[in-house]
């Protein structure tokens, strides 16, 4: 299950490009807080902090208890900016949850085992990277994990077939392939080039003969 991971943040009392560039020199990210039960509000957290979070964590559904003005607030991190050109990140969306309610996240699939089908020339290929839950917080997985052990060749893995997490509960049909054991490749056979002929052999029975050299035009 993912971890609920601390992270302290600060309410922004300043904004406009003049204060986020100013908060951004001091190595901090701008951010944003909301939720159905929370009143909007801007924050802003320490870059090197949140940075090491992203880095440690297995997955993109990050579960943090913000601590804010004494008070915590336990948020889904929902969207992070990047500066793709200079690095670093721009902005934070952090999506406020409670306890008790069932939030929707993307989880990751991660495939265990090698397929009966990969022995026979056959490549397993996920159909979905991702697969939709909803769940309590507490309950949200890392990822998915599918077993493709039995997998063979021309068959798949679908959603009813896959045993999630308790609390877990996918908002995909039950019969959608996640996995699939691909047929093996066969690659046609160039046709064989037809041979030039041989030097000073004569052309067949009614082959065109080639054209003679044009002889240059005599001098006056």
């Amino acid at each position: 299950m993912a971890k609920i991971l601390d992270l302290q943040a600060e309410v922004r009392t300043q904004s406009g490009t003049g204060a986020v560039k100013r908060m951004r020199k001091a190595g901090n990210i701008p951010a944003a807080l909301y939720g159905r039960k929370v009143k909007p509000s801007s924050i802003q957290v320490h870059g090197k902090t949140f940075s090491k979070l992203l880095e440690g964590s297995a997955s993109d559904n990050i579960l943090v208890s913000l601590k804010i003005a004494g008070e915590e607030q336990l948020a889904l991190v929902q969207e992070v900016q990047h500066d793709y050109l200079r690095g670093g990140i721009l902005h934070i969306d952090f999506h406020a949850v409670a306890a008790d309610e069932e939030i929707h996240a993307n989880v990751p699939v991660t495939i265990v085992g090698e397929a009966k089908g990969q022995k026979q020339g056959g490549m397993v290929e996920a159909i979905h990277h991702e697969i939709e839950v909803r769940c309590l917080p507490k309950d949200l997985p890392e990822s998915i994990q599918i077993d493709v052990t039995s997998l063979e060749v021309g068959k798949g893995i679908h959603v009813g077939e896959i045993n999630f997490p308790a609390g877990v509960t996918p908002r995909l049909g039950g019969d959608v392939v996640i996995v699939m054991c691909e047929e093996p490749k066969v690659e046609a056979e160039p046709e064989p080039a037809a041979a030039a002929p041989a030097a000073g052999a004569k052309p067949a029975a009614g082959a065109a003969a080639p054209a003679a050299a044009a002889k240059p035009a005599a001098k006056k």
